[in-house]
Parts: C-alpha cells; structure tokens; sequence
C-alpha cells in the first residue's frame, strides 16, 4: 500500500509542467516592425533588411523595450561594434561593451580578463542594427548612458569647474546685487546714470546665475541647458544695451545747451527702458525661431553645428545674441571719444558744476565699458575646445564683478560717504567706520571736489 501511494506521488510530481523561464528584458532603440537608417528609425520595407534580433543564448525567453534609455542628466552616447569596440548581451540582460586594441581579433577571442569593458544594466543602453544607406553596410550599433567617471579633490579640472567658478560666480552675484541696492536706497544715487547702472547691476547678476545652473549637471536636465543659455544671452545682451544707453545719455548731454545731469524723469528713464527690452525681446525672439528652425544640420537634424539642439543654443543663435554686442561696443567706443573731445572744447572759464559733473560720468561710463568689454572677451575664449581658455575665464570671472562694484560704487567719495552717513552715525557695529564730523565731508561728490584739487 505504501509502495502504491509513493508510485503516485512520483507520478504527480514528473507530470507537473517545468517552472516557467524568468524574462530578461534588452532594450531596442526603435519600435518593433523598425530598423535604424542613418541612425533614424524606419520601417523595415524601407530598408530591405529583418529586424534586429538579440544574439542571447538558447532558451532565454527575451522581452523587448522599446525606445531610448532615460540618462537623466547623463548623456547619450552611440556605439558602434567595430573593430576596436565590441559589444555583448549577457544572460541578465545587461550589455557588456569591450575596449580592443587589437582590431583583428574575433568575437570569440575576447576575454573580460584581459581586456577592459564597462557594463551597462537594464534601462541604461538599447541596441538596435543600423544601416548605411549610401554604402548599404549593416552595423550593430547602440545607444548607452554614458558612464559616470570619478573625481578626485586632487584633481585640477574638478577643482576649477566644481569649487572654484561656484565660488567665483556666487561672489559675483554678490557683488552686483550690492551695487544695484546701494544704487537704489540711496536718494541721492537715484539720478538717470545711478537707474541704469542699478538695472545693469541686475542684468549681470541674472546672468551669472543663469551660467552657475549648467556647472553642477547632475541637478540639471538638458532642457535646463537650453532655458539658463537662452538666460545667459538675453541678460548679458540687455546689460550691453543698457551700458549703450549710458554712453549714449552722457554723449546726448554733452552737446545739449541744457546740460543738467542730475534728472530724476522718470519719463526719460522709461523711454530708454523702451528701447533697451523693446530690442532685447525681438532679437531674443529672433534667436529663439533660428535656434529651432534654421539652426539644423541637413545630415543630422536633431543636431545643429557642434551641439544638440535640446542641450545648447546653436552658433546661429549665439551670432544673433553677439553680433548686436559687438555693434554696442563700437558705438560705446564712439560716444566716449565725442564726449571727451566735446569735454576737452570747453574753455576753463565756461568749466562748472555740470561739466564736471559730465566728465566724471563720462569717465564711469569708460571704466564700465572696459569691464563689461573684458567680461566679453572672456566669456567668447571659454568656448574653445581647451582647459586653459576655460580656466581663464574663471580666474577673469572672479575679478570682473568686483571691479564692477569699486568703480561704481566704491571708488567714488561721495558714496563712500553716504553710505557712512546711512551706515554708520548711529548703532553702528564698527565704529572705526563712523566719521569723526556729519559735516566734515561735503556732498558735492567727485566733480564738486575735483574743482578744489
């Protein structure tokens, strides 16, 4: 009897179906039924050949996904098996891509102990057989997240893109939004040239905060590249037009029979504002329809030049934001030279109060132009394909806003002694600032004491 029951138990027990065979999941870069073509997905009638199909071991039950691998901030990167990148799926599913010095070898010789390789897991690469459509050739090729290298603190490159320009650019902001806010809490500073150097002050300090987001790419997404670029430009674009209203103001009044330059008019003040976000909107526009449309590589549309259009503003709409620059420049260069030769005319029995005035603001305006010329020049170098030209514009960075702020603001007595008159005469917290006398300066500023030198 018991013998029986253990023939049936035994019986059950090999008429039971095997256990099922896990899934392994491979991704593919393009739908089913779909092949690439010049690294476009096309149907197969397109292109004459079958559809890719993964080259696993028997009996392992595959399961397709289809599409690119989501990188996040990572960046797609194409690989092409050829004779010195090989490329393997291994049984988990993974992809295996191997480093071959010697392009003659075979698949098969290949060993993971000899030769360098990085694996790449499930969701982080595709494969897919691409074909050449002048040449017909067929090649397996796939698109991988590129992998994450470490860094080290000892490391200069690291130390320079990751500590020092953060460091660099947040003391910049620092340093223009100190300026803008002096500019504006005191009354005194509140005249048409202390407006547009305060919206100045605003405008770079947007700037560099626009330019910080693309340093730490691990918190920023590729859409975030293109929104801080568009950013970048269109700030740095107004602060130039807005230097190029100063200039202009300062040469308008030079050669005016009414010379009073201490106007507070709002009217005035807005119909510059006109001009400046009037130009500043439409070339941003501009920029914005050629970067999309225009800017396009024939071969490669999702590319345009040597960036991808979702990452990057392309050199079209970089030459629409720079070439107004460079026209501002030249006119900046104009009025300073007219002014002072206008300045230079006058006879020192006509030299009062407002011409002073006149050639004080004139040599402001020079100094800021030469800063703001400097920062330009810097920023055009940084896109060269070297380390050096990157680092020099980090080094400039750090002295620009600085200098900024001294020749606008701290250079000057007169708002030296405002600030401590503010500041400093009551509850001070440092009392070596706090004068001696309220009335032991005048506040005449710089032109008044120029006359007495």
């Amino acid at each position: 009897m018991e013998l029986a029951v253990l023939f049936v138990l035994v019986g059950s027990v090999l008429s039971l179906p095997p256990p099922p065979t896990p899934e392994v999941y491979i991704g593919k870069c393009c739908p089913r039924e779909e092949i690439m073509l010049d690294e476009i997905c096309r149907p197969l009638n397109e292109t004459d050949q079958t559809e890719w199909v993964p080259d696993v071991q028997p009996g392992v039950r595959w399961v397709f996904q289809t599409g690119l691998p989501l990188c996040g901030t990572r960046q797609l990167w194409p690989v092409y098996h050829n004779g010195s990148d090989r490329l393997r799926l291994l049984p988990d599913g993974s992809l295996r891509h191997f480093i071959v010095e010697d392009p003659t070898l075979s698949d098969d010789e290949i060993d993971g102990e000899v030769h360098l390789y990085h694996d790449y897991m499930d969701g982080l690469y595709c494969r897919e057989k691409n074909v050449d459509s002048k040449t017909k050739e067929v090649i397996q090729f796939a698109v991988v997240c590129a992998p994450e290298v470490p860094v080290s603190w000892k490391n200069m490159d690291f130390i320079m893109r990751r500590i020092v320009d953060p460091t660099f650019h947040v003391i910049s902001i620092f340093c223009y939004l100190t300026a803008a806010i002096i500019h504006f809490i005191l009354p005194q500073l509140r005249d048409m040239m202390g407006n547009i150097l305060s919206t100045m002050s605003v405008c770079l300090a947007i700037s560099e905060a626009a330019d910080m987001i693309c340093i730490y790419t691990e918190f920023t997404s590729p859409s975030a590249f293109l929104t801080a670029d568009f950013v970048l430009f269109t700030s740095l674009l107004g602060a130039f037009l807005w230097l190029n209203s100063l200039g202009f103001y300062i040469w308008k009044t030079s050669r005016s029979h009414n010379v009073f330059l201490r106007i507070t008019d709002g009217k005035k003040y807005c119909y510059y504002s006109y001009y400046v976000w009037g130009w500043t909107k439409v070339l941003t526009v501009i920029a914005i329809i050629s970067h999309f449309f225009l800017d396009v590589d024939t071969d490669f549309p999702e590319h345009h030049g040597l960036m991808p259009r979702e990452v990057a503003v392309g050199w079209l709409g970089v030459a629409l934001f720079f070439f107004p620059v460079a026209c501002t420049i030249l006119l900046d260069l104009y009025f300073y030279l007219s002014t002072t030769q206008v300045m230079n005319s006058i006879i020192m029995s006509e030299y009062g109060h407002i011409h002073h005035k006149l050639k004080h603001s004139n040599k402001i305006f020079f100094k800021i132009f030469l800063i703001m010329c400097l920062y330009w020049s810097f920023l055009l170098i940084s896109w060269l394909p070297f380390n050096g030209t990157y680092y020099t514009f980090v080094i400039g960075n750090g002295f620009i806003a600085p200098l900024f702020l001294y020749v606008s603001v701290l250079n000057q007595k007169r708002v030296r002694f405002l600030l401590k008159k503010v500041c400093c005469f009551e509850n001070c917290w440092f009392p070596c600032c706090r004068p001696d006398n309220r009335n032991d300066i005048p506040e005449w500023g710089e032109e008044m004491l120029a006359m007495y030198r």
